[in-house]
């Protein structure tokens, strides 16, 4: 069941074709069984909407929940846009069994000419989008915030390759620079850029982006890591241990997130963390983090940013994760893994004459993984530095990349199994990937062909 709620706003447009954009705060709170939605805002961002006029239907099926914006009297579809939240990835974890917890989240679309029904959709148990919430929206009323949000700096051009509304733009946000470190900022967000775009698919649609960079200033260097007794109050709110992960990196901070990122144009948000400890988080459509002085910030940076821009799945299955296993194995929404292995989503990019599944040297390399993360907990639980960390992990991407580079099926595309934190039951289109492992192979066939599908959204391709 939904509750309707009914509010007004104004919506001033911006140039004579081109909306502001439109903000819908809530917040969504259960259990992991339970779920309700109550609205806190209603906010007119600063900037015009910086979406692709010409596509405003989402037709990739990615994402846990949907929102659709509709003419209320018609019903017709005028936006939508599937995502996954913070709520929705707590549900699977053992605190959810527990207790219930309330998070913020955010719908953005270009503003309305006239009076509009935004819609919040869930999949049902055939894995379809069903109504779950819906809030009346009026542009005409008094009661939209429509305050200067507070400044988070001045806006730094990375890369520029023309109008917002024919390409991606990312916003790489900074959280735990001081003033001060406002050049570190811009060397690391320049720096990342540039990693980007020497990955494939991103390096061949370069001129599809523009990337952007604010950096709130913070009273003190570095965000908050509570397994170590580090707490801050930086301005985008991030933190370790999100979940009891201790390299989950997360805000829960919507809103401060939202107020600093209205003053760029974005579609994408990736959050620049001041750090030196490896972590990064990432969730499709909402945001991607990461440490940006780990050694391994490239390899956290692509992977994350891979979740939050094409909903891609974690392929990996050994490594300690915060949520519950072991559900039903229905055919995920996301596009690079599956549970029906002879009739996968990436079917036509299959290696002809491949057996499905495919055979990999599974054994060997869950034997190796699982001596590698007792290390890893061992050099926590010790608190050692992170060059011990990396070091084991260097020693590990060299390990993986010869035993799944020179199998009998390396390289070829078929169902390999193993991935979506599981060890059976769920497949893979190939045998490494930069969403498996941490060594240095690139995206898999499948992941490829999602990340390009949304560049297409985007940027009117």
């Amino acid at each position: 069941m939904f509750r309707a709620l009914a509010l007004t706003l104004s919506c001033t447009l911006a140039a004579a074709s081109t909306p502001r954009t439109l903000r819908v705060d809530l917040h969504h709170q259960g259990t992991a069984t339970t779920e309700s939605f109550s609205l806190d805002r209603v906010v007119l961002e600063p900037l015009p909407w910086p979406g692709n006029p010409a596509k405003p239907i989402d037709d990739s099926n990615l994402g846990k929940y949907r929102f659709e914006v509709r003419d209320p009297k018609s019903g017709k579809v005028l936006y939508s846009r599937g995502f996954a939240s913070v709520m929705g990835e707590w549900q699977d974890t053992a605190e959810a069994q527990k207790q219930s917890r309330v998070f913020e989240e955010s719908l953005r679309f270009p503003c309305p000419e006239g009076p509009v029904t935004v819609a919040y959709q869930k999949r049902d148990a055939a894995m379809a989008f069903e109504d779950v919430w819906k809030v009346e929206v009026d542009p005409k009323g008094t009661f939209v915030d429509r305050a200067k949000p507070r400044s988070a700096g001045a806006l730094l051009k990375i890369v520029h390759h023309g109008e917002s509304a024919s390409k991606v733009d990312l916003l790489i946000l900074g959280d735990g620079y001081t003033a001060a470190e406002r050049p570190k900022f811009e060397r690391d967000a320049r720096r990342l850029s540039a990693l980007l775009f020497a990955q494939e698919p991103f390096k061949s649609h370069k001129t599809d982006f523009n990337v952007w960079g604010l950096c709130p200033a913070a009273q003190e260097s570095g965000i908050s890591r509570p397994s170590t007794g580090i707490h801050r109050h930086s301005p985008v709110g991030a933190t370790y241990d999100a979940f009891g992960s201790e390299r989950y990196v997360l805000t829960f901070e919507n809103k401060a997130l939202r107020e600093a990122a209205s003053q760029a144009p974005y579609d994408f948000v990736e959050i620049l963390v001041n750090g030196e400890t490896y972590g990064g988080g990432g969730i499709h459509q909402l945001y991607s983090t990461v440490a940006s002085d780990n050694a391994f910030a490239p390899y956290l940076f692509i992977h994350e940013f891979a979740h939050h821009f094409a909903g891609l799945a974690d392929e990996y299955y050994t490594s300690d994760v915060a949520l519950e296993l072991g559900k039903p194995r229905l055919e995920p929404w996301e596009p690079n893994v599956t549970a029906d292995p002879r009739n996968p989503k990436w079917k036509e990019l299959i290696t002809p004459g491949l057996p499905l599944p495919t055979p990999w040297k599974k054994a060997e390399f869950e034997a190796y993984s699982h001596g590698i993360q007792k290390e890893r907990r061992a050099i926590r639980a010790a608190n050692q530095p992170e060059s011990i960390m990396e070091a084991l992990f260097r020693r590990e991407a060299a390990h993986e990349t010869k035993l799944l580079g020179t199998d009998v099926h390396s390289g070829k595309v078929g169902a390999f199994e193993g991935a979506n934190y599981e060890a059976t039951g769920y497949y893979r289109s190939q045998e490494d990937c930069v969403m498996f492992t941490r060594d240095e192979v690139g995206f898999c066939a499948a992941c490829r062909k999602a990340i390009e599908g949304v560049i297409r959204q985007y940027a009117g391709r």
